[in-house]
């Protein structure tokens, strides 16, 4: 389980590609190795990876084919930063939202307004997806926990203080970037069931 509250970011070293296969090996901040052992996992821009290898600070993960299509991870090219949050331990505090690391699809950055000391990002989403998008819900964009503002039809927009454009590397991202999305799982499990409910009511 994580918390989408994001503990910093990580460089990616190292990109090993195989066939439908490959391995990322990112560069570990030293606060974030503690108790670190091979087969925990480590959320990557929202999405849970399994930690394969330790050497020092260089932290190595396999992503199949499936992963690759459905996240943005597919896209990174070594340099790239990406999103960190170790998973969370019964106790510790949830200063974000229950999430589970697992990406439901991408949305696409539409627009980015700056402005002081607030930055407003408009992303634009699968139409089938925008049933689960509704004004102050809770969202998961690349592992950070936030607070949907404006929906419009099938786009949406979220309002960053510093502290997360500081924190996070949602601040480098450009119109046309894929941004990994998680839908809050409790906002998924009402819409889905009062949609049962509704279907067997027009039967």
């Amino acid at each position: 389980m994580f918390t989408g509250i994001v503990q910093g970011t990580a460089i990616v070293t190292q990109i090993i590609k195989k066939k439908n296969f490959q391995t990322h090996v990112i560069e570990l901040d030293s606060s974030l190795l503690s108790g670190l052992k091979t087969g925990a996992s480590i959320a990557h821009n929202g999405c849970c990876l399994t930690v394969t290898k330790i050497d020092g600070v260089n932290i190595s993960f396999d992503l199949m084919q499936e992963t690759l299509e459905v996240t943005n991870l597919g896209d990174l090219k070594e340099g790239d930063s990406v999103n960190i949050e170790r998973a969370a331990s019964f106790g510790d505090e949830i200063g974000g939202h229950q999430m589970s690391g697992h990406i439901l699809f991408t949305a696409k950055v539409i627009d980015v307004i700056v402005s002081e000391n607030n930055c407003q990002i408009w992303f634009e989403i699968p139409i089938q997806y925008k049933r689960f998008i509704f004004s102050k819900g809770y969202i998961g964009i690349d592992g950070i926990s936030l607070t949907i503002g404006d929906v419009k039809n099938s786009t949406f927009n979220v309002n960053l203080i510093p502290e997360t454009l500081q924190r996070t590397n949602i601040g480098t991202r450009l119109k046309g970037d894929r941004i990994n999305i998680e839908i809050d799982p409790q906002t998924q499990a009402i819409v889905e069931t009062v949609e049962r409910i509704m279907a067997s009511k027009n039967e």
